[in-house]
């Protein structure tokens, strides 16, 4: 079962105010009763989020380290902040080669007296020491080498996350991989189209110097040898192999 973690990290009550306008997010009702679907099976994180919320992150995360089967995450675009939270929760930590994590302190508005910012900023940092618990169980730093990179607002690349421990592996993009389908219609293979493009790409280069078909000739366009000889592409007819059997 896949689990989707995007858009802010939200509580709960929030969650259904962002649900009601169609905006994307992550909050743990909605993390909770796809876990109970789930029913203890394993699970795919796909996670792309900024973050948000400290305490609905905590959540999260606590749910995920408690669900009784496999928690594999995959970083897709961002795990910044709260998100980063989550993302360590995953007992697998995939991460996109064009993907990025960001960790750094927990920070919060107000307005008050002295007494009220210090006691603030007591909170904060009370809220950075269980923010590099998470962070410290999956990568085995010690808590003043998190804090350090906390305090820097630390930015990481898919290779600084896997060495730095944050991450797992790199995901491997195989373009070579075998192409399922899953429809009741037809689709064009994948080594075909690859094929039409390649194809596309030499037609270019041949005729820079032609005008583009107005829509106007379209009929002769679609009896024409070029449309023809693009059609066989796609239905591999001009396959050798195929064309041998």
């Amino acid at each position: 079962m896949q689990i989707d973690i995007k858009g802010d990290v939200v509580d709960s009550e929030t969650g259904q105010m962002y649900k009601w306008f169609g905006m994307q997010n992550t909050n743990p009702q909605a993390i909770q009763e796809q876990l109970e679907q789930a029913g203890g099976k394993d699970i795919q994180l796909n996670i792309s989020s900024p973050g948000g919320d400290v305490t609905a992150a905590a959540e999260i995360y606590t749910m995920l380290q408690q669900y009784s089967g496999k928690v594999t995450g995959t970083i897709q675009g961002i795990a910044a902040s709260a998100a980063s939270v989550i993302s360590e929760a995953c007992d697998h930590l995939v991460i996109s080669p064009t993907a990025t994590m960001m960790i750094h302190r927990a920070s919060m508005w107000g307005e008050g007296n002295t007494n009220d910012f210090g006691h603030n900023a007591e909170t904060l940092s009370k809220i950075d020491q269980t923010i590099c618990n998470a962070y410290q169980a999956k990568t085995g730093k010690s808590r003043d080498e998190i804090l350090d990179l906390m305090d820097k607002e630390t930015w990481m690349t898919a290779q600084d996350a896997v060495d730095q421990g944050f991450a797992d592996e790199i995901l491997t993009i195989n373009d070579k991989a075998p192409q399922m389908a899953n429809s009741i219609g037809s689709m064009p293979v994948k080594d075909k189209v690859d094929e039409f493009m390649k194809f596309l790409v030499d037609q270019k280069a041949e005729n820079k110097d032609k005008s583009t078909i107005s829509s106007s000739n379209n009929e002769e366009y679609f009896d024409s040898a070029l449309f023809k000889s693009k059609l066989k592409i796609l239905k591999g007819e001009n396959d050798e192999r195929n064309s041998s059997n």
